[in-house]
């Protein structure tokens, strides 16, 4: 504090460190990203049309269609 005002250098002062920039607190986590569609749905097969309930924690294109085979997508 140069001046004895409390201002000190310039980019140094309060509101500058680490976690006051604008990325505080937005987003959805891990591999959220604006797009996630959550814990809920279902997983579609696009060859057959077939449904099964998501499973929180497996992505629907590891899982292969009941019916055929085909690994299945998100709705």
């Amino acid at each position: 504090m140069p001046r004895g005002d409390g201002t000190g250098p310039t980019g140094q002062g309060p509101g500058t460190g680490r976690g006051m920039g604008r990325a505080q607190g937005q987003g959805r986590g891990r591999m959220g990203g604006p797009f996630a569609a959550g814990p809920g749905g279902n997983c579609v097969c696009p060859s057959c049309g077939a449904t099964a309930a998501h499973v929180a924690g497996q992505p629907c294109n590891q899982i292969n269609c009941p019916k055929c085979g085909t690994k299945m997508t998100r709705s």
